[in-house]
C-alpha cells in the first residue's frame, strides 16, 4: 500500500505562526537512566495541525470530541497553485466539489516550507470561499501553511468553518501530491479538552 506523508517534520527549525510556542526539543535523561528521553515543548497548532471549534468559539467541541469517522475517508485534492492572494468562492465554483466531504487545497505554500521563517505572504481562503465550503457540506477542509485565514483576516475564515462544526487541517506539504482522489488518513494528538493537536497526516492513492 503506497501512502503519501502530507505532514511537516517537528523541529525547531520549523516555523510558528507569530505569537504562537516555538518548538523545543530537550534531552530530558538522568545520567544514571541508560534510556533517552526528549521533553517536547510546543503549541498545540504546531505543524501539521487540526483546529477544533474550541480554537475559537468558547463553547466549541474540543480535539478529543471530533469524530474520527471526520478525520479518515474519501478526500480530494485540488490544485490552485499560482493563485495569488485569498482563494475566493469564484476560484472553487468551477471545480468539481458536489459530494466531496474532505477537500485539501494545494497552493503555492507548499513551497515556502522551503524558506527559514514564517512567511507572511501565503495563500489564505477568503471569507466568501469559506461560506461556499459550509453551503458544500464540507467536512474537514485542509490548506499547506500554518493558516487558513488569510493575511489582513482576523478570524471571520475560521469563525465561518468552525460555526459550522468544519474541521481545519492546517500546516500541510502538498508539494509533488497530483490533484485528485485519495483515502486521507488523520489522526490528533489524543489531547483532552484542547482546542487543537499536532497530526500526522498521509494520503493513500485511490487510482
Amino acid at each position: 500500500m503506497s501512502l503519501i506523508d502530507i505532514s511537516v517534520p517537528l523541529s525547531e527549525d520549523l516555523p510558528a505562526f507569530p505569537g504562537d510556542p516555538a518548538i523545543r526539543l530537550e534531552r530530558a535523561g538522568v545520567a544514571a537512566n541508560p534510556f533517552h528521553l526528549t521533553r517536547l515543548s510546543l503549541g498545540s497548532h504546531a505543524g501539521t495541525h487540526i483546529d477544533a471549534p474550541a480554537h475559537l468559539l468558547g463553547e466549541g467541541a474540543t480535539v478529543d470530541a471530533i469524530p474520527l469517522e471526520w478525520l479518515i475517508g474519501p478526500c480530494r485534492v485540488v490544485d490552485l497553485r499560482g493563485r495569488k492572494g485569498a482563494i475566493a468562492a469564484v476560484d472553487l465554483k468551477p471545480l468539481p466539489l458536489a459530494g466531496v466531504r474532505r477537500l485539501l487545497l494545494r497552493t503555492d505554500n507548499s513551497e515556502l516550507w522551503l524558506r527559514p521563517g514564517f512567511c507572511e505572504e501565503y495563500v489564505g481562503l477568503a471569507p466568501d470561499a469559506a461560506n461556499y465550503l459550509v453551503e458544500l457540506g464540507i467536512r474537514l477542509v485542509g490548506i499547506d501553511y500554518l493558516s487558513i485565514e488569510p493575511p489582513g483576516e482576523t478570524s471571520t475564515v475560521h469563525r465561518t468553518l468552525l460555526g459550522a462544526e468544519v474541521v481545519i487541517l492546517e500546516g500541510l506539504n502538498l508539494a509533488g501530491t497530483p490533484a485528485g482522489d485519495y483515502e486521507l488518513l488523520c489522526l490528533p494528538l489524543k489531547l483532552i479538552r484542547v482546542d487543537g493537536a499536532p497530526c500526522r497526516a498521509v494520503l493513500r492513492p485511490l487510482a
